[in-house]
């Protein structure tokens, strides 16, 4: 999730009750630490494809960061206690991004593997604003910040189990209509009952949407791959698809071709949701088979 989202998490959590010296500072910092990896983005959008959600996001950063923090906030005294509240800020970051469509690698370093639940979409309003009424009333009305706060745990977990059960049984349904021996559902923003999937059978792909209230299945796009032209192999080369493919899980290829130049087209089939060149990666080949430029796009 956003940055602003965690914060607010963040402020959450510490009008639970934290009220020692410097608690609301080590639960902010911790709250947000994990995203200090944007700082490759300086790299190139690719780069931060990669990197984004990664060693920050993993287990051994949950041990090591909350330790450091803990230590500084608590030399004198209150190691623990300070090492605690870093340590619940930052486990909840983790696992509010592992809710997302996204994902996060988080056991790196032991397994870099990127791990989603696909339960919300990489944005949600409802929590966001959610969690900025809960932090304005618990500032209006301090004697209640406690019970607000609990309630206001209580209500986006039972939110996070709705969305987890609804995304099962949409999953259910979409195997009871499709025949496939992958299947992927994916949030769509500002929708509970309505989710976006891609599937996989063989070398073909099937992408559209699942509503289970009208219990209809929509494929948007049919998808059958080929990669054994030489503009994909040389295309692997280049920095930005192969950071598209470390981070990729359901990628397709295309080449378009004019008198002038080739094209190959990388796609995430998960982030096909929007029309737009999202999560594409491409580059660009002269007449005679040069590479001209590549990049990639979010």
């Amino acid at each position: 999730m956003d940055p602003i989202t965690h914060s607010l998490a963040g402020a959450t959590i510490a009008n639970l009750g934290f009220k020692r010296t410097a608690a609301l500072l080590v639960i902010l910092l911790s709250a947000v630490a994990p995203d200090f990896d944007y700082v490759t983005r300086l790299w190139g959008a690719d780069v931060f494809l990669r990197y984004h959600r990664g060693i920050t996001h993993g287990v051994l950063a949950l041990l090591v960061v909350p330790t450091i923090i803990g230590l500084i906030a608590g030399y004198r005294k209150g190691f623990f206690y300070y090492f605690f509240i870093a340590f619940l800020s930052y486990a909840v970051h983790l696992f509010m991004d592992l809710t997302t469509q996204y994902g996060t690698r988080i056991l790196s370093p032991l397994d870099w593997e990127l791990y989603s639940l696909d339960l919300m979409f990489i944005i949600d309003p409802y929590i966001t604003i959610g969690l900025l009424l809960s932090v304005i009333l618990c500032s209006v009305n301090k004697k209640k910040a406690t019970l607000i706060a609990v309630t206001t745990v209580f209500l986006v977990i039972t939110y996070t189990g709705g969305r987890y059960y609804l995304h099962g049984k949409t999953k259910e349904f979409l195997k009871e209509r499709l025949e496939a021996h992958t299947y992927k559902l994916c949030p769509l923003p500002n929708d509970f009952l309505r989710w976006w999937f891609v599937v996989r059978s063989g070398n073909e792909f099937k992408v559209g949407s699942a509503d289970l209230f009208t219990k209809r299945i929509c494929v948007h796009e049919t998808y059958k791959m080929h990669n054994n032209n030489p503009f994909i192999e040389m295309s692997k080369k280049e920095r930005a698809v192969r950071n598209f493919l470390y981070f990729a899980k359901y990628p397709y290829v295309e080449i378009k071709s004019s008198d002038k130049m080739t094209t190959v087209i990388w796609r995430e089939l998960s982030f096909t949701i929007r029309p737009e060149d999202h999560f594409v990666a491409k580059v660009y080949f002269d007449k005679e088979g040069k590479i001209i430029t590549s990049y990639f796009t979010f």
